[in-house]
């Protein structure tokens, strides 16, 4: 059957793949799966087109005959937030998270504040593709939308309820919050002033063009953060994507530090502060092997998984344990919800530094030092199957991890080669402990996609 998800929802360019008339049928195809009656709350970051694809999604939801709430501007997790706790049966977010300014798109929320799982998604696609849409009862239309009071005061108060506050107000941090003109610039950085810090923002007016910086944040996007960072001698700074669902860490020292090292250092804090708690956490297989190296002292299982947040956040459901995380940045803290959040993540640095007493630079000291090169090669995801199939063929023998295109792991480095999940690229991930090592694996890895990719390409 045909797909409209991907890893992470349903993306396209803005009226190409992306038009009012899908985003309708689409909503409609929502509000069927979930049914008639169902209360389902709305909202949207700041991208271009958002305003009016929300209209478009409570259009096609009050259409099947659900409940329809608005949140309007909102972060992807504070959305989560009240529907996981408010008694929403789902929602439904508008954002296309870290793609650029030209993509929109959309997220559907289960009631328990996690992105639906696959199972979910297929009967949405086969009521989608078979227009088997549940036109609802007429007097239901007559329903309007209504706004949903205090989504993000309540969201920011739950965050502030999980963290030692007494503890970090005493150290009056500097914190630099880059969210990329977009809505964690309504999150993040009220987190960071009631826990008592001092809040400097760049990028922080909203901007659909996103004019400050690309909206993913990574060690490129985040150069000129970096170097304000350390000009204002800030104790740490985050970069965030455009639905605040990740953030990339930068040390009081100006470098920054992908996502599964800030993870790996916050997973050492919650050993010590969640000690009840199973020494487990849940990690996509992009994730450095640092991570199992470095926690293997404090008895903490890592449990590798397939790249996509639901999915790790449906294992912290199943398994149980202290966290889940990714190497983009995005930390899922199960106290709150088993889902990424930017603004919780900044406060439970927060509330590391204020137990360590140290700086976040001789923090990250403490971990193995590896080499990241990564990169990207734009194919079409079949012939990025077959890449992957090739790199097992030259690399068989080598400890490989192959459940979400192929892992290999040696003494002193490692790879990953997948096929995006949200765009027609094919990603390489490359770690080494020296940096000809790591530059020279993925220049081989590249040489070996395009090779293959030549063979086949029409």
């Amino acid at each position: 059957m045909r797909r409209l998800f991907g890893t992470d929802g349903v993306r396209g360019v803005i009226n190409k793949e992306l038009t009012v008339d899908f985003v309708v049928k689409l909503a409609y195809a929502i509000g069927t799966y979930f049914g008639e009656g169902s209360r389902i709350l709305v909202g949207r970051d700041v991208r271009l087109g958002g305003e009016i694809f929300l209209r478009a999604v409570e259009a096609g939801l009050v259409g099947a005959g659900c409940k329809v709430y608005e949140a309007g501007l909102i972060t992807t997790p504070g959305l989560q937030y009240n529907v996981g706790y408010k008694g929403f049966d789902g929602g439904v977010m508008v954002t296309a998270s870290h793609n650029p300014p030209e993509y929109n798109g959309i997220k559907v929320i289960d009631a328990d504040g996690i992105e639906i799982p696959r199972k979910a998604e297929e009967e949405i696609e086969e009521i989608f593709f078979e227009q088997r849409f549940r036109p609802a009862n007429i007097l239901l239309l007559a329903s309007s939308v209504e706004k949903e009071p205090n989504v993000i005061d309540d969201y920011i108060k739950a965050i502030i309820g999980l963290v030692d506050k007494a503890e970090i107000s005493k150290r009056r941090f500097k914190v630099l919050v880059d969210p990329a003109n977009s809505v964690a610039a309504l999150t993040t950085t009220r987190v960071v002033r009631e826990l008592g810090g001092k809040v400097y923002t760049l990028n922080g007016h909203l901007d659909p063009l996103f004019p400050g910086r690309h909206p993913e944040p990574t060690v490129e996007s985040l150069r000129e953060t970096a170097i304000v960072a350390r000009t204002l001698e800030v104790d740490f700074a985050v970069g965030h994507d455009a639905d605040g669902d990740r953030a990339i860490v930068i040390d009081d020292k100006g470098r920054i530090h992908w996502g599964d090292r800030s993870a790996t250092l916050l997973v050492e804090h919650l050993v010590h502060k969640h000690p009840e708690e199973p020494k487990k956490v849940y990690t996509a297989v992009s994730s450095s092997t640092l991570v199992e190296e470095y926690l293997r002292k404090h008895g903490v299982e890592v449990v590798w998984t397939c790249v996509g947040s639901p999915i790790i956040a449906r294992e912290i459901v199943k398994g149980g344990g202290l966290a889940g995380f990714e190497e983009n940045g995005g930390f899922m803290y199960p106290k709150l919800l088993p889902v990424r959040d930017g603004a919780m993540k900044t406060a439970l640095i927060m509330e590391m530094l204020a137990y360590e007493r140290i700086k976040l630079s001789e923090m990250f000291d403490r971990l193995p030092k590896y080499y990241p090169v990564k990169t990207k090669v734009p194919m079409r995801r079949e012939i990025a199957l077959k890449v992957v199939e090739k790199v097992k063929e030259i690399y068989a023998g080598r400890r490989m991890i192959t459940i979400d295109g192929v892992k290999v792991i040696g003494n002193d480095y490692w790879f990953l080669v997948r096929p995006s999940g949200t765009e027609p690229l094919l990603r390489v991930m490359v770690e080494a402990k020296d940096r000809e090592k790591a530059e020279e694996l993925a220049q081989q890895l590249v040489k070996i996609a395009k090779e293959v990719a030549s063979e086949h390409e029409v």
